[in-house]
């Protein structure tokens, strides 16, 4: 069977149509496989983040009374808590730094979790975080600070999580557990509360330890999260894990219009088209309301692109 062609106007064939190149901004066809579908996830989860912080939070106020100290968890939660269900990493690594022993546990928990899932943990699970997110809600002026203010936190993690502990035990008044913000509201503040209504004499903790939590509040009024910016060890941590873990931000150059929209969305002060997965992100998925950049694994990738988690580091320009 022969296909016929319509003759032109000149009584000869109509030439054939000449297939269609996208333009600037436009989708190629060549695509992330499953990538219509995963965006619309990232959109549907990043609108209700809070609903899934709040869950989050559900679970690790062990509501069933499990109490599990003999497992860490992997977000900044202190376990003299009276509801908290797991140890806090971070304690744990303190306090064997102070025993001279090394924390496989706690070790190991925090290079899975932040092996798959990098500051998502931060961002999505956090209590402590979750608190400072429902502070900055007061509507005032926010401000930044200069990236490299980042670096503060791995001075607390060398210094006072593991150095101090190391070399002068937990009685130093720098030991971090002495200091904690945490710690002090989910732990020392309850029990100042009970003792005083059972009758007893207040167990006051440190001024400074006090004093920290007060500043770390009130700073959160004006500064979305300076704790997990600034200080937080854990934070830090998982910042590290950005880079290599399995789930992470990928960013299509070639959908980008240079509209800027992405850096204006990130309430944190990333630059997400110069430095997607930076340490100091955390994966709050806001920047993914542009079109340019969505949240990925390692394994939805273009198959002729890198492979792995090297792979959400690179450029997306083909």
């Amino acid at each position: 069977m022969v296909a016929m062609t319509a003759p032109s106007a000149e009584g000869g064939p109509a030439p054939s149509p000449a297939p269609m190149t996208p333009g600037p901004g436009m989708e190629r066809p060549r695509q992330s496989m499953g990538s219509t579908g995963s965006k619309g996830l990232v959109s549907f989860l990043a609108r209700r983040r809070q609903w899934v912080q709040v869950c989050f939070l559900l679970v690790w106020l062990d509501p069933f009374l499990l109490r599990l100290h003999s497992v860490c968890g992997p977000v900044f939660h202190c376990y003299s808590c009276p509801m908290a269900l797991f140890a806090c990493p971070i304690g744990v690594i303190a306090n064997f730094s102070a025993l001279h022993l090394f924390p496989f546990l706690a070790i190991g928990t925090l290079m899975v979790v932040g092996g798959v899932f990098g500051t998502f943990v931060c961002g999505w699970a956090c209590p402590f975080g979750f608190l400072q997110d429902l502070i900055a809600k007061v509507p005032v002026r926010k401000f930044t600070l200069p990236a490299w203010t980042g670096y503060t936190r791995y001075a607390v993690l060398v210094g006072l999580v593991i150095v101090v502990p190391y070399l002068y035990t937990e009685m130093h008044p720098l030991f971090f557990c002495r200091l904690c913000p945490a710690g002090a509201l989910e732990g020392a503040v309850p029990n100042m509360v009970k003792t005083a209504l059972a009758g007893g004499a207040i167990p006051w903790p440190s001024p400074a330890k006090l004093a920290i939590l007060g500043l770390v509040l009130a700073a959160a009024v004006f500064k979305r999260r300076p704790w997990c910016s600034l200080l937080c060890p854990l934070g830090a941590i998982f910042g590290l894990c950005n880079r290599v873990s399995l789930l992470g931000l990928r960013y299509r150059e070639r959908l980008c219009r240079d509209c800027g929209s992405c850096e204006k969305l990130c309430p944190y002060g990333v630059l997400p088209s110069q430095d997607l997965n930076h340490s100091r992100c955390i994966r709050c998925l806001e920047c993914t309301r542009c079109n340019a950049i969505t949240a990925e694994t390692a394994f939805t990738l273009p198959a002729d692109g890198p492979k792995g988690p090297a792979a959400l580091r690179s450029r997306d320009t083909g």
